[in-house]
């Protein structure tokens, strides 16, 4: 926590499953997230806090940055902590209309038809923006031209497009030069009236000149999180030193950035050989519009690799969002040792203590854990622990047919189902295979891998009567487990995964099975007939009484009648 940086930003909550809980943004990122964690909190928030497990961040050049940022990402994850955006509304734009007799307004369109300057936190600010503009510069106000002049031409705030040729361009020019933030000119005239006002002790309209230039400047600061042309884009940058490369990857869709990839690693060789195998991999299955790379790339690399897509920019919104993917790709690896590398060298330090335990190297681990209420909905699920991450790709679920309520022969299923296609198919086996049960699964697993011929190492995970972790089962030698040792942890973790993915299987299996009719077993019968028997008979008693010609005249053959009083009888 005292490596987070003090700079503006966003934040990211992440729970066990590394789904985003919470999004929010600082002005001082490690003020804001060492709140969370310090203090009394309201329900919401401590809820919120006890189901964080993990975060990270995005830096930002400003807190206006960072307000956009948020919401962006709002938008993209909508996190269950956070105010649902109900209405999806947006941050506001100025837009210059592409008509004949142009109009300034303040939009919240997703694509506006004119052109558009923003989006703008402070939305007040934005509308006192457009109002002073609209006073300074003649432009028609009309939303439907009228037949003649209205006041706004007598008052000098418009030139009167409904009845006199106009030319707006010197006014459409200055207007777009200030709103992208050539604003001095207006500034110092604005500043000089103030001054005056208050020399004359007309304090009340001082303030609101002070007030107008408040608004321009809130209004005229560049934010680069959002550019106005709609297009999907990544921002592409890496930092490096002798032992790791930190790649941050800010990814732009529809001209707003909702995204990122941060990743930090060991390389060995040339770093920037490293880089480039990463991106290739990264980018090979789809490529957004454009890739922004930072100058730290060569250049003719990139262009053999990526083609026209590849862009370096110099200078303008497109360089400073490079400039922010250095940024924060330079502040990733800074920390990298106390924020990433500790947790790895942890998860080794458990890997290297199981290897050693069951007397091989451990690289991936199977577990298995199967579910059952009262015989219903039996099923089993696999998750695989592989190179110190969950693969969640390579989780399966399977409906037992078997048994319904032996655990024993629902272990001995499952394995064989697994480990029987693995040969089939040439796929490579596990290093170690966990059990979460006794000795009776454990035995029922052993029993299945010596019939196909497999020298694979199994372990059990040995629970209290309270269902906690206690040891493991290996070669008929218990292993007590230390609560605060690194592989109980490790252990603890692929155990609850486990379970959570098996519960949550059979939770909806069973929900599906109580939802089911014994008319859907019956060959023959399909969503209209079984619609019409339903319709027909008010109960399975009157299904059974009913006379073969009841029956067919609902349009049942012989078959499907005598498969239907096998199943009811």
């Amino acid at each position: 926590m005292n490596l987070l940086p003090t700079e503006p930003g966003c934040y990211l909550m992440k729970n066990k499953q590394g789904d985003i809980i919470y999004v929010g943004k600082a002005k001082n990122l490690k003020n804001r997230v060492k709140s969370y964690f310090t203090g009394a909190h309201n329900e919401k928030t401590t809820r919120l806090v006890l189901e964080i497990d993990d975060f990270n961040y995005v830096l930002t050049n400003s807190e206006q940055e960072s307000l956009i940022l948020e919401n962006n990402l709002i938008k993209q994850y909508t996190p269950k902590y956070n105010i649902r955006l109900v209405d999806d509304k947006t941050y506001p734009y100025i837009e210059l209309t592409k008509e004949k007799y142009p109009k300034l307004q303040v939009v919240r369109k997703k694509k506006p038809e004119g052109r558009i300057f923003g989006p703008y936190p402070n939305v007040y600010a934005a509308r006192e923006t457009a109002r002073l503009l609209n006073r300074l510069y003649p432009l028609r106000k009309c939303d439907t031209m009228p037949k003649k002049v209205c006041l706004y031409y007598h008052i000098g705030q418009c030139l009167g497009p409904c009845q006199f040729d106009v030319d707006y361009k010197d006014d459409i020019n200055e207007i777009i030069r200030f709103l992208k933030g050539d604003t001095k000119e207006v500034l110092s005239k604005l500043k000089t009236e103030m001054a005056k006002a208050s020399e004359q002790m007309f304090y009340e309209k001082a303030i609101e000149y002070r007030d107008m230039i408040r608004h321009i400047e809130s209004t005229t600061e560049k934010q680069i999180i959002n550019i106005n042309d709609f297009k999907d884009r990544d921002a592409i940058s890496f930092a490096y030193n002798e032992d790791d490369i930190s790649i941050q990857i800010l990814k732009m869709r529809s001209g707003k950035i909702v995204d990122h990839e941060q990743i930090v690693f060991a390389y060995v060789g040339e770093y920037t050989d490293s880089v480039l195998s990463y991106l290739q991999q990264y980018y090979e299955d789809h490529m957004p519009d454009e890739l922004l790379f930072s100058d730290r790339f060569e250049y003719e690399a990139l262009t053999l690799m990526f083609g026209n897509k590849a862009i370096m920019p110099q200078k303008g919104d497109k360089k400073k969002i490079v400039d922010l993917a250095s940024k924060n790709a330079d502040y990733d690896l800074e920390h990298h040792y106390m924020l990433y590398r500790h947790k790895q060298e942890k998860t080794q330090q458990a890997i290297d203590d199981l290897s050693q335990m069951i007397g091989a190297e451990v690289k991936t681990i199977e577990i298995f854990d199967n579910a059952q209420l009262f015989g219903t909905a039996p099923i089993s699920a696999l998750v695989v622990y592989k190179d110190h991450a969950f693969d969640k790709k390579g989780y399966r679920k399977y409906h037992l047919k078997t048994t319904t309520n032996d655990d024993y022969q629902a272990m001995r299923e499952v394995v064989y189902r697994r480990y029987q296609r693995l040969l089939v198919e040439s796929k490579p086996m596990p290093d170690l295979i966990l059990v979460d049960g006794g000795k009776g699964q454990l035995n029922a697993a052993h029993e299945i891998l010596n019939e196909l011929n497999l020298d694979i190492k199994i372990a059990g995970l040995k629970k209290n009567k309270k269902h906690q972790l206690e040891a493991l089962v290996f070669n008929g030698e218990v292993y007590p487990l230390l609560k605060n040792s690194e592989v109980y942890q490790l252990l603890l973790s692929i155990s609850e995964e486990v379970h959570r993915f098996a519960i949550s299987f059979h939770r909806k299996t069973r929900d599906k099975t109580t939802q089911q009719s014994i008319l859907d077993h019956i060959k023959g019968i399909g969503p209209k007939r079984k619609q019409t028997i339903l319709s027909t008979f008010k109960s399975l008693d009157e299904i059974k009484d009913a006379s073969d010609e009841k029956l067919k005249e609902i349009g049942l053959t012989d078959d499907i009648i005598e498969a239907l009083r096998e199943v009811v009888k």
